[in-house]
C-alpha cells in the first residue's frame, strides 16, 4: 500500500512522475538524430522516413484527451502502469523491427502508451500535491524536467546512435519503463473520479479520438501532399465534422466524456488557448535550430546535442524560479513574461547567418528562449489545473497536454512549410544552398515569434487576473483556491 503522507514519500512520488514525463518528452525528439541511420538500415523511402516521427505524434496527440478521461474513471495509477508497460513493450518492438512497417507500427504503439501515461502522471501529481505553493513547486520540477527533455533528447540520440546504433534509442526505454511501472504501486496513490461507477461515454470517446487523430494526421502529412490540395482539405473537413459531431453528442448525453461545464472556468479556457500558442511557438524551435546547426554550420549530431546543454540548464533554472514566482505574484504575469522571453529569443534567432558562430549567434537567443520556456510551460500548466476538483484532474491534464501537443504539431507543420517555401524561393534567385536554408529558418523563426507575441496578448486578456491573484494569496497562506467562472 503506497503512502505519500510524508515529505520523503512525496519526493519519491514526484521523482517517479518526473522520470516518466522526461522519458515521454525525450522520446518525441530522440529519434530525430537517428533518422538517417534508420533510413539506411531499414531501407526506408524518403517519404516514409518522416513517419517514424509522425506515427508517434499522431497516436500521442489523438489519444491524449481520451487517455486523461479514462484515467479519471478507471484509476489514474492503474492507467499509469498500463500506459508505461505498453510504452516499454512498444520500445522493445521498435528496437527489434526489421522492416519500415514494423518500426512505424511500434512508434504508433509508443505514442498510444505515452497518451495513456502522460495525462495520468500529471493528474496524479495534481491530486498528490495540495494546490498552492506545494503543487507549484512540484509543477516547477515537472516543467523543468519536461522542458529539458526536448533538448536532452537531441544529445542522447546522437550519442546512442553514434556509439551503439539507432536501436539503442528505443531499447533504452525498456528497463526504465518497466522499472517505473514496477515502482508505481509502491510510490503512487490510486485515485479516480467519484463518478467512476457511471456509464462511460463510448460515442463521445470514439468521435473525439477519431477527430483529433485525423486532425493531427492532416497536419503532419500536409507537407507531403500540399496544404492546398484536395486531400488536405477533405481530411480537414472530415476532422472538423467528427469534432462537431463530438460536440453534438456531448451536449445531449447525460454523462459526457468531456463535461463542457469545465469550460465555464475562465482561466482554464484561457490557459488551454494559450497552451496551444506555447506549443506552436516552441516545439518547432528545437527542430529548426537542430537543422541550422547541422545543415548550415556543419555540426555533427553529438556536437549539435552538446550545443543544447546551456539551453537545458536555463530551462531547469527558470522552471524552478517560475514556481516560486507564481506563488508570489500569480501565474498570469509570469506566463505573459515567459511568452515575451520566447518571442525575444526567436526574434534574435532571425539574425542567423551562413557563417554564424554558436557562441556569438546561438547562445544568447537559446538562453532567452529557454527562460521563456521554463516560465511559460510551468505557469500555463498551473493555470490549467488551478481550481479544478479532484474529479476533473485527468480531464484538465488531458486538455492542457492536448492543447500543447496539437499546438506543437500545428506550429511545426506551418513553420516547416514556411521554411521550405522560403528556401525554394531563395534558390530560384541564385542563392547558395546554405544561404537559402538560412533564409528559410530565419523566416520561420520570425513567424514563431509572432505566435509567442499573440500568445502573450491572449494570456493578458483571456486569463483571469483575479484567479491569478487569489491563487498567489492562497498559496502564500497554504490554502487551495476555488475557480472563478
Amino acid at each position: 500500500m503506497s503512502d505519500v503522507s510524508t515529505p520523503r514519500a512525496k519526493h519519491l512520488a514526484l521523482l517517479l512522475l518526473c522520470a516518466t514525463q522526461f522519458m515521454i518528452v525525450i522520446d518525441a525528439s530522440i529519434v530525430n538524430i537517428a533518422l538517417p541511420s534508420i533510413g539506411k538500415d531499414l531501407e526506408f523511402s524518403q517519404d516514409n522516413l518522416s513517419w517514424v516521427v509522425n506515427a508517434y505524434t499522431l497516436a500521442f496527440g489523438g489519444f491524449l484527451l481520451l487517455g486523461g478521461r479514462v484515467a479519471d474513471f478507471a484509476g489514474r495509477r492503474r492507467m499509469f502502469i498500463i500506459g508505461m508497460s505498453l510504452f516499454a513493450v512498444a520500445s522493445l518492438l521498435g528496437g527489434l523491427a526489421q522492416t519500415d512497417g514494423q518500426l512505424i507500427a511500434a512508434r504508433a504503439l509508443q505514442g498510444l502508451g505515452g497518451a495513456i501515461v502522460s495525462p495520468a502522471a500529471l493528474s496524479i501529481l495534481t491530486t498528490t500535491f495540495a494546490e498552492g505553493s506545494e503543487r507549484n513547486r512540484a509543477l516547477g520540477v515537472w516543467g523543468a524536467v519536461a522542458g529539458a527533455g526536448g533538448a536532452v533528447g537531441t544529445l542522447l540520440g546522437g550519442v546512442l546512435t553514434e556509439w551503439i546504433g539507432w536501436q539503442a534509442v528505443l531499447f533504452v526505454n525498456v528497463p526504465i519503463g518497466l522499472f517505473l511501472a514496477w515502482q508505481a504501486p509502491k510510490r503512487l496513490l490510486e485515485s479516480r473520479s467519484s463518478e467512476a461507477h457511471t456509464h462511460f461515454d463510448i460515442p463521445g470517446a470514439v468521435t473525439v479520438t477519431a477527430g483529433l487523430t485525423l486532425f493531427v494526421f492532416t497536419l503532419v502529412d500536409a507537407r507531403s501532399v500540399g496544404w492546398g490540395s484536395s486531400t488536405t482539405l477533405l481530411r480537414a473537413a472530415g476532422a472538423a465534422l467528427l469534432l462537431a459531431l463530438f460536440i453534438a453528442i456531448e451536449s445531449r448525453v447525460a454523462r459526457p466524456l468531456v463535461p463542457f461545464s469545465i469550460f465555464r472556468q475562465r482561466t482554464l479556457r484561457g490557459a488551454n488557448i494559450v497552451g496551444l500558442l506555447v506549443g506552436m511557438s516552441l516545439f518547432s524551435m528545437f527542430f529548426l535550430v537542430t537543422l541550422y546547426l547541422q545543415q548550415v554550420l556543419g555540426f555533427s549530431a553529438i556536437r549539435a546535442g552538446l550545443a543544447y546543454i546551456p539551453l537545458s540548464i536555463a530551462i531547469i533554472l527558470s522552471a524552478g524560479a517560475a514556481s516560486q514566482l507564481v506563488t508570489r505574484f500569480g501565474f498570469k504575469p509570469i506566463l505573459v513574461t515567459g511568452l515575451l522571453f520566447i518571442a525575444s529569443g526567436l526574434l534574435w534567432f532571425t539574425q542567423i547567418s551562413v557563417d554564424g558562430k554558436w557562441a556569438t549567434d546561438m547562445l544568447g537567443p537559446s538562453v532567452l528562449a529557454a527562460i521563456g520556456l521554463g516560465f511559460s510551460f510551468v505557469t500555463v500548466t498551473i493555470a490549467a489545473v488551478a481550481g479544478t476538483t479532484p474529479d476533473q484532474a485527468g480531464l484538465a491534464s488531458g486538455l492542457i497536454n492536448t492543447s500543447q501537443q496539437i499546438g506543437g504539431a500545428l506550429g511545426l507543420a506551418i513553420l516547416a512549410s514556411i521554411a521550405n517555401s522560403t528556401t525554394a524561393d531563395s534558390l530560384t534567385t541564385g542563392a547558395s544552398k546554405a544561404q537559402a536554408l538560412t533564409d528559410g529558418f530565419s523566416t520561420a523563426f520570425s513567424v514563431g515569434a509572432g505566435f509567442a507575441i499573440f500568445g502573450a496578448l491572449l494570456a493578458a486578456t483571456l486569463i483571469s487576473s483575479r484567479d491569478s491573484r487569489e491563487h498567489a494569496a492562497a498559496a502564500q497562506r497554504g490554502e487551495a483556491t476555488a475557480p472563478a467562472v
